[in-house]
């Protein structure tokens, strides 16, 4: 049969009573998936609501929050005044962002659980046209379906697992060192000779050298006290791509011409796809010298990629640099965060510093091994990202079949809003959600000292979709290991060297979102040498 008369058959076999019965099939075995079907059978999927009838916010309403209220930079805070409008799930669109948000941990759970085999995070059609402006490949935020998951089984291996991602162990710590000793110049030329004015740039520092490090095989100089040219345009390039990206998604394509948000836009991408591929061939000009000599290639990740054939040249570029985005901040600002609140919490700091010192004595410098024996250490991180999840609000675009959450049900192709910093703030989820209590982390017992563990409010446990940091599933983030081994080595061996403490009537500082979420203002801290 042709493909023209195969189409003619399907018309005339799929009347609007046939497409009614598979749409109430679709709704019958969803139901049966999450849990959600009544016993009325048949007619129980006609009550069943659609997108169509789930409160919102109007565009206007929208605009007035984010323009006239204050939302603009603060749209973690947004989840919660909508949740307590509307709901659990409720309806937003702005700009050609059609919405549905999900603010509990069990509706987030029933999207996951219904994301298919191919998850898209979220569409960024500006990514896309920039990628094909310049011709380039589709990486890991743009390629879908399995040609995504192809790309992803590529980068795996040598990132997810604990066993693939020790051999970094010994250049994360050089780059902590590095910090180290910038800590030092700025110690010695700060007033009082221990305070570091806003950490969190000196650790966006720390983030870049460091996953750079690791993706490219080199030092960028990051933290260096004259940073190379190359750099600071790589930098720079990153930094204003993220500010201009979601101005560039809302605008219309018509206000290019009067705007200079979009040809901003394309430079940053220019600069930062510039210095990678840079950084790219000097690294596989040196494997083949190594190759011509007749040595094995000697290297790590990016070594690994281009060892092998599982990704083009151009899709090695591509990943390589979007992995790069990802791997900064999440280290940068949560490293800030949590020596924020250990500077104003001496108990919690006291707790940490105790726990490193009798895992590494005399200032050892921790392995992998020994990160075994500090849970104190982890809880702090995992609290600092509770607090502070590095992107608020996650997204699933699910393409692959209808689905059932919340007792509505949605068509494929429904772009779902994931409120996670709602739900990491819940006291339904978490005792006293507001403050910094990492023992909420620590199974009950005994400090090293003897003493108990702070008390909780109310001991009980929370809902396993409620803290995901990393996201969960086929997307969770590809990085997790490593960023979780830098700030592990970071934070450890920042406690045995300092006491942190506020600088002298520093204010509270408060969170603000630039599509991920930063200090609201210079983190000034004092480090003060310990005996």
């Amino acid at each position: 049969m042709t493909p023209a008369a195969a189409a003619a058959r399907s018309a005339r076999l799929f009347t609007p009573t046939a497409r009614a019965l598979s749409t109430g099939a679709r709704r019958l075995n969803l139901q049966a998936a999450t849990g959600t079907a009544g016993t009325t059978g048949t007619a129980g999927t006609a009550k069943l609501k659609s997108k169509e009838d789930l409160p919102g916010p109007s565009f206007a309403k929208t605009l007035y929050w984010v323009l006239l209220k204050g939302y603009g930079d603060k749209s973690h805070l947004l989840q919660d005044l909508q949740k307590s409008l509307y709901g659990p799930i409720w309806r937003s669109r702005f700009g050609h962002y059609d919405l549905v948000n999900v603010a509990t941990a069990e509706l987030i759970s029933q999207v996951i659980r219904q994301e298919g085999r191919f998850p898209v995070r979220v569409l960024l059609p500006h990514w896309k046209e920039y990628r094909d402006l310049r011709g380039q490949a589709y990486g890991l935020h743009v390629e879908t379906g399995p040609e995504w998951h192809r790309i992803r089984a590529a980068l795996n291996p040598k990132m997810l697992k604990v066993r693939e991602v020790r051999p970094y162990a010994p250049i994360v710590h050089q780059v902590v060192s590095d910090l180290l000793q910038r800590i030092e110049r700025l110690r010695a030329r700060s007033h009082d000779g221990h305070t570091v004015p806003d950490i969190a740039a000196e650790l966006y520092k720390f983030g870049f050298e460091g996953i750079s490090s690791i993706l490219f095989e080199t030092r960028l100089g990051c933290l260096q006290e004259e940073v190379p040219a190359d750099t600071l345009r790589f930098i720079r390039g990153v930094n204003d791509m993220l500010d201009l990206s979601n101005m560039v998604a809302l605008l219309p394509r018509w206000t290019r011409p009067f705007l200079p948000h979009w040809r901003r836009f394309v430079q940053a991408w220019d600069d930062i796809c510039d210095v990678a591929q840079s950084l790219i061939e000097r690294r596989l000009k040196e494997l083949e010298q190594q190759i011509h000599s007749g040595a094995p290639p000697d290297g790590l990740y990016l070594t690994y990629l281009l060892s092998n054939d599982l990704l083009s040249r151009a899709e090695v570029y591509t990943s390589i640099t979007e992995l790069l985005l990802g791997g900064v901040d999440t280290t940068s600002n949560t490293l800030s965060w949590a020596l924020y609140h250990l500077s104003r919490d001496p108990q919690a700091q006291d707790r940490l510093y105790r726990e490193v010192q009798e895992a590494c004595p005399d200032r050892r410098e921790p392995s992998m091994d020994d990160l075994s024996q500090m849970p104190f250490l982890k809880a702090v991180i995992k609290e600092t990202l509770r607090l502070y999840p590095v992107v608020p609000g996650n997204a699933r675009y699910v393409t692959e079949s209808d689905l059932i959450v919340g007792g509505y049900w949605f068509p494929k192709e429904t772009q779902f809003h994931l409120c996670h910093y709602s739900v990491c703030h819940s006291a339904d989820e978490f005792p006293d959600p507001e403050s910094f209590v990492p023992e909420r982390w620590v199974r009950p017992g005994l400090n090293t000292d003897g003493a108990f563990s702070r008390a909780l409010p109310t001991v009980q446990r929370h809902h396993p979709y409620s803290y995901i940091p990393f996201g969960v599933g086929v997307r969770a983030c590809v990085g997790k290991r490593v960023a979780e081994m830098e700030m592990f080595f970071a934070l450890s061996r920042l406690m045995q060297q300092y006491e942190v403490c506020p600088e002298e009537g520093a204010p509270v500082i408060q969170p603000k979102t630039r599509t991920l979420m930063i200090p609201g203002a210079p983190v000034n801290l004092r480090f003060l040498p310990r005996a």
